[in-house]
């Protein structure tokens, strides 16, 4: 009898293995390889006969698993197998990252004499001189009115904490090839190796000539706050902490559709937000700009309060503005009554259970990523909408329904800024991609391959900047 294995869900990708198999020729093989790795929990996504011979075959099976250890596993499961050796073992996702993730492509001919002497010398100097008699024509005659700098220090990189710039990289390589699926944004990153936070505005700002906006991620709070708006202070370019805003701009639009679900608009939202981090921080002040009224928040000291002595400076201006109610306790506490709760926190700190002591018709996003504050499965028998960062639920909230069509918007328009306005009227963007039509609780999101998305985002920036009278500015 086979014992059942107890883990969570394998992915579809993330973790993903391709073995290199020697067999017989057997037909039965392949049906019993993919029973074998069934059996221990994975997922067979191809199984392909590479190489075939009059007494053995050569295949390629390719599998998911839930995390490495799994993918463990399921090697050991298929080599218990009588007439299989496993040849070798490859890690799909390590074999795409091989050489990195993006490259620099010119996008002119460079076939002949004249080519090069347009391109580059002499011809190119007389664009720099044009450029040095007028500055503005910078955007105008180079990558910089298509280009965003994508900067790190590596302290707060996905779930993984501090594990430096050179670690972040990868990432910083995935937001720029982001950047440039989703909006044709040429995008670089750029991964510092300092985290004072003078030394990395410093360096922002001698590097800003080269670009249209700026794009901070992956920076530990509080520092983050500091950085961007020191930034914002002193360059001309758009820069904007998609830690922050990007999540904040996608959960109101998100929120805005489940509040269409259960009839309920935002200021009558009694709303719970677990997490007073960064992305806490950014998502409430856009709620109660926006025009919620009844927002408290969760964090590891309790429910923040305005007379809670213990508060750091960054709690302390959360508490002055939530928590109109004074509740005062633990996240079930804050949880009771409450129509909406979102968690930008930790996995697993919401038992399940407590959902039932929400209002009638309540919503959950659960966004901590990878492992939700709450069990997703269980949340979606209690809850009327259930929202989380995965790719495997439904209703996956993810920054790049915002973030690419926002910088297409400040680069096409050339803003000099990021504001508040343009953050609600992106939210109001993503959410009426979403007609009454297709609304309902599965699906208050769309798709991040919609293929309106950067687009509509985008226009709904431009209308926000206010038009140059000269139009060479």
């Amino acid at each position: 009898m086979t014992e059942s294995i107890q883990r969570a869900r394998a992915t579809t990708a993330s973790y993903s293995i391709t073995m290199r198999l020697h067999t017989g020729t057997d037909p039965a093989v392949i049906g019993e390889l993919a029973t074998k790795v069934a059996e221990r929990g994975g997922i067979t996504t191809a199984l392909d006969v590479v190489d075939s011979h009059p007494d053995s075959l050569v295949i390629d099976l390719t599998a998911s698993a839930s995390d490495g250890d799994h993918a463990n596993e399921l090697v050991e499961a298929v080599e218990t197998l009588e007439g299989v050796r496993v040849h070798k073992v490859s890690d799909r996702v390590f074999l795409l990252h091989l050489g990195g993730k993006i490259s620099v492509e010119p996008k002119v001919n460079l076939r002949t004499r004249q080519d090069l002497a347009m391109a580059y010398t002499p011809g190119v100097g007389r664009v720099s001189m044009a450029i040095a008699e007028h500055p503005e024509d910078a955007r105008r005659l180079t990558i910089k009115g298509n280009a965003v700098a994508v900067v790190t220090d590596g302290t707060a990189v996905l779930g993984l904490g501090d594990i430096g710039p050179k670690a972040a990289l990868p990432v910083m390589e995935g937001k720029a090839a982001l950047f440039k699926r989703f909006a044709g944004i040429d995008a670089w990153p750029i991964c510092l190796d300092t985290t004072d936070v003078d030394e990395i505005v410093r360096t922002v700002e001698l590097i800003a000539p080269g670009f249209g906006g700026v794009n901070l991620e992956d920076i530990a709070a509080p520092k983050c706050f500091e950085i961007e708006a020191k930034l914002r202070e002193r360059l001309d370019i758009p820069v904007f902490h998609d830690d922050q805003h990007g999540t904040a701009i996608v959960v109101l639009a998100a929120l805005t559709n489940a509040l269409r679900c259960i009839d309920m608009k935002l200021p009558d939202a009694r709303i719970l937000v677990s997490g007073g981090g960064a992305a806490g921080s950014a998502i409430v002040q856009l709620l109660l700009a926006a025009g919620a009224r009844d927002v408290t928040v969760y964090d590891r000291i309790g429910l923040l309060h305005r007379d809670d002595e213990r508060l750091t400076p960054a709690w302390r201006a959360l508490a002055e503005q939530t928590n109109p109610r004074g509740v005062v306790g633990d996240l079930r506490t804050g949880l009771r009554g409450a129509d909406v709760f979102i968690g930008v926190s930790a996995p697993r700190i919401l038992d399940a259970a407590w959902i039932d002591e929400m209002a009638e018709q309540r919503i959950v996003f659960a966004l901590a990523n990878p492992d939700p504050e709450v069990d997703i499965h269980e949340a979606t028998k209690r809850a009327t909408v259930v929202a989380s960062g995965r790719s495997d639920y439904p209703n996956q909230i993810n920054n790049v329904l915002a973030f690419p069509g926002v910088f297409r918007g400040l680069l096409d328009a050339r803003a000099r800024d990021v504001t508040t306005e343009m953050l609600i009227k992106a939210a109001e963007a993503i959410a009426s991609v979403v007609t009454d039509e297709q609304l309902n609780p599965n699906y208050i999101i769309p798709s991040v391959f919609h293929p309106d998305m950067s687009k509509t985002v985008a226009r709904a920036i431009v209308d926000c900047v206010p038009k140059d009278p000269d139009p060479q500015g």
